[in-house]
């Protein structure tokens, strides 16, 4: 297996329904496929290759909340307690006054915090090595699945025969 590291079997589509269609058999014929790129999101294509549903909401509403609270807390501290003022005869904590900055702060927050978390769960941090680029058609036109030949057990024939089955026009091994 040390030999077949940085080693990955391509495997290049025409259509975005035979790639969809191709993963579930891939993936029941034993073959473990790394990554499917391709030039356009593919409903379904998530759950084909058997990744969880993203909890990436629940942390966008986290954020919000964040957001909204330093906000109010902000707000209520410095108008009300700190240095109270009195602008316009209203009271110093009046919550209406602090709408429109309570819904800056909790969009600031939650944009940041996305960002933030992209990165962070995509693994697009400082000093991260990127994916190996394994075919640059698969930015324009071509749907391309890539298989990393030290994960699976199979030989690189069976693969290589169970991707042309499944519709691959092309058939490359990579080295990276």
């Amino acid at each position: 297996m040390a030999e077949l590291s940085g080693k990955y079997l391509v495997g290049v589509y025409d259509d975005d329904d035979t790639v969809l269609h191709a993963v579930p058999r891939l993936r029941k014929a034993g073959v473990k496929i790394k990554e499917v790129y391709s030039p356009f999101p593919i409903h379904g294509l998530d759950e084909a290759l058997g990744h969880p549903r993203t909890r990436i909401g629940i942390a966008a509403f986290m954020f919000g909340v964040t957001g909204c609270c330093t906000a109010l807390t902000m707000m209520i501290w410095m108008m009300g307690i700190d240095w109270p003022m009195i602008v316009g005869g209203k009271d110093p904590i009046s919550i209406p006054n602090y709408i429109p900055i309570t819904f800056e702060l909790t969009v600031l927050f939650t944009a940041f915090g996305m960002v933030i978390t992209f990165f962070i769960s995509n693994g697009l941090g400082p000093g991260t090595h990127f994916h190996p680029r394994f075919d640059v058609r698969s930015t324009d036109n071509k749907f391309v699945m890539a298989i990393d030949l030290g994960r699976n057990s199979m030989s690189i024939e069976d693969i290589s025969r169970a991707l042309k089955d499944s519709g691959a026009e092309e058939v490359n091994i990579k080295q990276f």
